[in-house]
């Protein structure tokens, strides 16, 4: 026997039921629609509930954008912004560089930002973000000079900044209009936007400078810094790139010891007693710095050799434990002694350059320092203070350096040779030095002297890793300067502290940010550019000394407050001076100066907390979030926190809080090959280009900012990443199925006049196929706030695309589409769909909106069929109930869905033998075995399921029925063809399997809804009489 699924049923056995097919209709009251049908084959088609709306498959991004980008981005952030009554939520833009147009970092950057602050003001904060610029510096100076077709040496100063700053101003316009195509929140007007140049932006960075200046963190040192000679400005770290193929010309040379001298130590006088020659081993990878030898240091703990070789006459003075390494350099050799690094120290050593400088009176000693190693060139180090932080700090450690004039230093602002040079390698060599650049002629100038002199042992080329000048590109020295620094170590402490309040994403970036601050003891704050805010130092010249106190910062603020900052550079002397300063040094107003040094372009941006409100209304930090790319590690992040902890007053409390809650980090964005990008490579991908196209639409197509925007959103953006050709097609396709599904949605949903009238299905009314697309639906609602919250937009898209392309076009929308479109429109089984539908589209544009806010809006405005006025981010997300938490309707589903599984990949096979066309050409017997003595739950879902939606496994399957029967029921029917599987019975700890058939319908195709449920001798299967005489 069979038992078929249907409206009603009727026990067979305990453990069995019995559905029958469909009601009986009465045929003597056809409708008028059936009396047409044959001859308008079109009749039965105007019946069905077909999708309709003004959705469009696909979309024009430019013309849809066009619609919705002012509502959605600057009304939007005007609406929300006087909603004063909301939990203020603030992200800090880190300034981007006003030069040059957006590249796929600024666009990864902005975007990233724009999501965290979509997705609070939909939860209901109110977003204070104010989009800046960084407008100072070199490039821009560079760039209007380039522009001016000058050098910086040709112009007047005020020349240069009045072009800098028609660049910098133009370049903003510039990247305004890049930035707002990529669908940004923001009021881009003046008053809620900074930039760096701006009157009382400068005001306040210099404030900060004051209060530094009050804490005694500010000094001015002549000392070695890192120097650009390509853009003649001392730089910080934060301002330096590292290359690891950059070739230096490393040399081994002598140094000859002064034997003759009364102050050698007795071990060393008794070792080289009788020897008419003794030198010094000494390695350096920049040999233009041994003009500026001031001694060689040596640790007093290692063992030096004394040894005899044939490469130099006499004996030579190395560390035992490199001279097997050193082999190469000086060949074979004869140990006469050993003698300790202590015992060196004070010994004194004629210059390299002594033969040529006619002078051997000059002699320089050697001294101990703890950084002297033994892993690397010859256990000697040559010592330039001014060139070697090191040194520098060894030599000041020893009390050899009191003053600037007791450092030596041979090189000016250009990174030549000065013709100071001349004292120490005689004027005839000189000639061939001065205005030679060290790092070129006047590198292979010196090894030539040396050549000459015969202190070169050996000359070789190296590779290593070397700094250079982030901005220009070229390599960098270190060399003596007097600039201004900020005393780190004072404050780096506090620093530290406050953040272990600062949470981090990812967890990992915060080693890096500590490491940083903890390995800096000093900021050189100090730049010599022209373009730039001012470093307000009054210099008294006669004397030469450097005036800035809090004191005469208070009056040169208050100057500059009334009358502009641009008025240190063109104002008179006397405007600065106190009455105090004309007292206290001679020689009145003529012997001042003003200071022209510029401040580190980080101290500009990093003063940029300063432009947010002191937090109140039990707020900890100004910044809820700061979000940049991991070389801010080395730059903003740190800026910022060293300025606002520097700055503060001496309230401990104070000092303890990071200007930022939350700073997160993400990264480099390389080619489809995971290159970096560069115009020598030709692999440039521009933002712009992924939202306009390029000139060939079908190689570049024109993707909008949503495909951009999930771009940004499905990757892993802590970590380096690409894009190319195929990433944005996918992102494209993946945009594709979540429109559709919105789409299909919204075409099945009604209008806003019949969703007026609408009655939705309460929960216990819906069947296990929407209370499990509920359970999804709960599940990703739950997702994505988790995920949002925790900054993993990843995992937020990811969810949304599996809900929409799995759950709901792969499942959902397959099984309901026969009751959406067929049945009747007051039906229950109609109305739980619909309301599974509108509550999933609801949900669905929340969750996609802080990404996808294009899509968000248009799908808002088609269900207010155009009459939205105001944002969809208006309406607050409101989560999805907990009531949808449904673990058993999703046990259940997986069961029937391993059923369905099974199912499919018969009527697959059916399909492959051409024996259908259609799944609604077949039928499902599902069989159960004989001897099951317990009904299983399995069969009770089923049961309860068959009643509560009489259709239910069939529209699973989406074949046109579905038998329940056990093998004894079978009888001995054939059928022209058939596939059986089988299958373990859920729930059971036996090893019984039922039995799955496919088979062809039993009964006729119905015109209507195709389905084959119609008797032979009906026009109409009996649903479709329903439905149209219903209707009539």
């Amino acid at each position: 026997m069979c038992l078929v699924v249907g409206p009603t049923a009727r026990p067979i056995r305990p453990h069995l039921f019995r559905l029958s097919r469909s009601h009986r209709f009465s045929t003597c009251n056809v409708s008028q629609h059936l009396k047409n049908a044959s001859t308008d084959s079109k009749a039965y088609s105007k019946t069905l509930l077909l999708p309709k709306t003004s959705f469009p498959l696909w979309v024009d991004s430019a013309k849809s954008e066009s619609l919705f980008k002012r509502k959605t981005c600057e009304e939007l952030y005007q609406w929300q912004a006087q909603n004063v009554d909301r939990p203020l939520f603030v992200l800090l833009d880190g300034p981007p560089y006003a030069n040059g147009h957006l590249h796929m970092g600024h666009a990864l950057n902005k975007v990233l930002k724009d999501i965290i602050n979509r997705y609070h003001v939909l939860t209901g904060h109110r977003v204070r973000y104010h989009p800046g610029w960084d407008c100072h510096g070199l490039p821009i100076e560079n760039k209007a000079l380039q522009e001016l077709k000058k050098d910086a040496l040709s112009l007047p100063p005020n020349v240069i900044r009045t072009a800098a700053k028609a660049t910098a101003e133009r370049e903003m316009k510039t990247q305004q209009s890049e930035f707002e195509q990529f669908c940004i929140m923001a009021d881009w007007s003046p008053e809620t936007t900074y930039r760096t140049l701006d009157h009382d932006y400068e005001i306040r960075q210099l404030q900060v400078f004051q209060r530094m200046v009050e804490q005694g963190l500010i000094y001015r040192h002549y000392r070695p810094v890192h120097y650009s000679p390509s853009s003649h400005s001392a730089l910080a770290e934060a301002e330096l790139v590292y290359n690891d193929d950059h070739v230096s010309h490393s040399v081994f040379v002598t140094f000859q010891l002064d034997l003759q001298t009364q102050v050698t130590g007795t071990v060393l006088r008794e070792i080289l007693a009788g020897e008419p020659l003794a030198s010094l081993l000494v390695w350096t990878t920049t040999p233009w710095t041994l003009t500026a030898n001031m001694g060689i240091a040596v640790h007093p703990e290692l063992t030096y050799s004394v040894v005899r070789a044939s490469v130099k006459e006499g004996v030579l003075i190395v560390a035992k434990d490199r001279l097997t390494a050193l082999e190469h350099v000086i060949g074979p050799y004869e140990s006469i002694a050993e003698i300790k690094g202590a015992d060196l120290v004070g010994a004194q050593y004629h210059s390299v350059f002594s033969p040529i400088n006619g002078s051997e009176t000059t002699c320089a000693e050697i001294i101990a320092a703890s950084h002297v190693t033994s892993e690397s060139g010859s256990g000697l180090v040559h010592c330039a203070p001014a060139h070697g932080a090191e040194d520098y700090l060894a030599f000041r450690a020893l009390g050899l350096l009191q003053g600037s004039t007791d450092i030596v230093c041979h090189v000016d602002d250009a990174g030549k040779f000065s013709p100071d040079v001349a004292h120490v390698v005689g004027e005839e060599a000189a000639q061939t030095l001065v205005g030679q650049e060290v790092l070129k002629g006047g590198n292979k100038g010196i090894i030539k002297l040396l050549e000459s002199t015969g202190s070169l042992v050996k000359m070789q080329k190296m590779k290593h890793r070397y700094p250079y000048d982030w901005k220009t590109g070229e390599p960098i020295i270190v060399t003596a300067t007097s600039q201004w620094f900020a005393n780190l170590d004072g404050i780096k402490d506090n620093a530290l502290n406050a953040l272990e309040h600062v949470q981090f994403y990812p967890s990992s970036s915060r080693n890096r940010l500590e490491s940083f601050i903890r390995s800096r003891s000093e900021w050189c704050i100090s730049r010599q550019r022209v373009w730039g805010v001012p470093i307000p130092a009054l210099y008294h010249t006669p004397t030469d000394t450097a005036i800035l106190s809090s004191e005469s910062l208070s009056r040169i603020l208050r100057v500059l407050s009334e009358r502009g900052v641009a008025h240190w550079w063109d104002g008179p002397i006397e405007d600065f001076l106190t009455s105090e300063l004309l007292t206290q040094f001679e020689g009145g107003s003529e012997a001042w100066r003003k200071g022209t040094d510029t401040m580190d372009v980080w101290f500009d941006s990093g003063s940029n907390w300063s432009t947010l409100s002191a937090p109140t209304s039990g707020r900890k930090h100004r910044a809820d979030v700061c979000l940049e790319g991991t070389d801010q590690h080395r730059g903003w992040f740190q800026s910022q926190l060293l300025t606002s902890v520097g700055a503060a007053s001496g309230n401990c409390d104070q000092r303890l809080v990071s200007p930022y809650k939350t700073l997160i980090t993400h990264g480099m964005v390389l080619d489809e090959a995971g290159k970096k990008m560069s115009k020598s490579l030709g692999n440039i991908v521009s933002p712009m280009t992924i939202i306009h196209g390029g000139k060939d639409k079908k190689k570049e197509p024109a993707y909008g900012a949503d495909v951009l925007r999930l771009w940004a959103a499905t990757i892993e953006y802590w970590r380096d990443t690409s894009i190319g050709p195929t990433v944005l097609a996918q992102c494209a396709e993946s945009m594709r199925k979540i429109r559709n599904s919105a789409r299909f949605i919204l075409g099945n949903i009604g209008t806003i006049a019949q969703r007026k009238y609408f009655v939705p299905v309460g929960h216990g009314e819906l069947g296990l196929a929407e209370r499990f697309v509920m359970n999804e639906l709960y599940k990703l609602d739950q997702t994505a706030a988790e995920g949002y919250a925790s900054y993993n937009f990843p995992k937020v898209m990811n969810s949304l695309s599996n809900f929409a392309n799995i759950t709901l076009s792969s499942l959902y929308f397959d099984i309901t589409k026969d009751c959406l479109y067929a049945n009747d429109i007051q039906s229950v089984e109609r109305r739980a769909v619909v309301t599974t539908l509108a509550t999933v589209l609801d949900s669905m544009t929340s969750v996609m909106a802080p990404v996808l806010p294009y899509l968000a809006e248009e799908i808002h405005s088609t269900l207010q069929e155009g009459d939205a006025q105001l944002s969809v981010f208006a309406k607050k997300w409101t989560p999805v109930s907990a009531e949808w938490n449904d673990p058993q309707a999703e046990k259940d589903m997986a069961s029937l869905l391993k059923m369905r599984s099974i199912v499919l990949s018969l009527l697959e096979k059916a399909r492959g033998d051409k024996h259908l066309k259609n799944s609604l050409e077949a039928e499902v017997d599902i069989i159960l075995p004989n001897d099951i003595s317990t009904q299983p739950y399995f069969l009770q879902l089923i049961e309860r399921e068959g009643k509560l939606f009489q259709t239910f496994l069939k529209t699973l399957f989406i074949v046109s029925d579905a038998n329940i029967t056990d093998e004894g029921s079978l009888g001995t029917s054939s059928f022209s063809w058939s596939y059986i599987s089988t299958m373990a019975i859920p729930d059971t700890n036996s090893d019984l399997e039922l039995t799955i058939r496919v088979r062809p319908s039993s009964l006729s195709k119905c015109p209507r809804c195709w389905t084959h449920a119609r008797e032979e001798e009906r026009d109409l299967c009996g649903r479709c009489e329903g439905v149209i005489r219903r209707a009539d």
